[in-house]
């Protein structure tokens, strides 16, 4: 089976000079897409491919340009600053290539400095992400109180099945992407990954975690810093696509 990589970047050519020579040699194809100009370095390695867009799109639909400029039975969505250790895509390939009914295989995820990465969580509820994106997390710190969301006191040696994992580096099945139609490309920014694999597990496919394979990920977390910004409006507009898409959602509160 045979892995295209697509890297989405929005003005991160220098993140890019970093990760791009590292994941190269582990996939079949790799492409680029620019979202605006300047996204792509310079100097590209070799068998690098960039397409352009004529306009800025979502992190989603840019995924979805992607998956349509390559042709492997695999397509692997990496962000820009997402740095896979040597031996972690074909670890994610060679599960994927053993569990059919796998549609989604994430890595284990650490920071820059080695600490580890909460990157597989339960899918979210409408009480749990009040808590966390209003000041109520001031008396409810949601890493004390969410535990159960982030799966802080659960950390797998062995590949275990998952709700949603970060979408900073997921391996994809070309058969699932198709089966559920793609990326959603109306969401801006946030909860892509999220409704990807919801409606991945609403169509049957299995979603992994596969901590063998090692990631590092400098994860920003921006709308955990702020309460009101422009990217925890972006955040809360994410959130209410997601419930209008799947309603029954608003019934899990815990």
């Amino acid at each position: 089976m045979t892995v295209s990589a697509v890297v989405v970047s929005h003005g991160h050519a220098g993140e890019l000079e970093r990760s791009l020579p590292l994941l190269l040699p582990q996939v079949d194809e790799l492409v680029v897409v620019a979202n605006v100009p300047g996204s792509a370095p310079v100097a590209l390695p070799e068998g690098v491919r960039v397409v352009e867009n004529e306009g800025p799109l979502s992190f989603a639909a840019n995924a979805n340009v992607g998956a349509a400029a390559t042709s492997g039975d695999y397509v692997l969505v990496a962000n820009p600053d997402a740095v896979p250790e040597p031996d972690a895509v074909r670890i994610l390939r060679e599960f994927l290539d053993t569990h059919p009914r796998a549609g989604v295989a994430g890595p284990q995820m650490r920071y820059f400095d080695g600490s580890w990465q909460a990157s597989r969580r339960s899918f979210p509820t409408i009480g749990a992400t009040l808590v966390r994106r209003t000041p109520l997390r001031l008396l409810f710190p949601p890493l004390r109180h969410q535990r159960g969301h982030y799966l802080l006191d659960d950390r797998p040696a062995e590949p275990v099945q998952a709700d949603t994992m970060l979408g900073a580096f997921l391996l994809l099945r070309r058969a699932m992407l198709d089966e559920i139609g793609g990326w959603d490309g109306g969401f801006r920014m946030y909860c892509e990954d999220i409704d990807l694999n919801y409606r991945a597990a609403k169509a049957g496919w299995e979603r992994w975690y596969v901590p063998a394979a090692v990631v590092r990920h400098d994860y920003a977390a921006v709308i955990d810093k702020t309460f009101l910004s422009r990217h925890t409006i972006w955040h809360a507009k994410a959130m209410f696509r997601f419930l209008r898409k799947h309603p029954e959602r608003l019934l899990a509160w815990r």
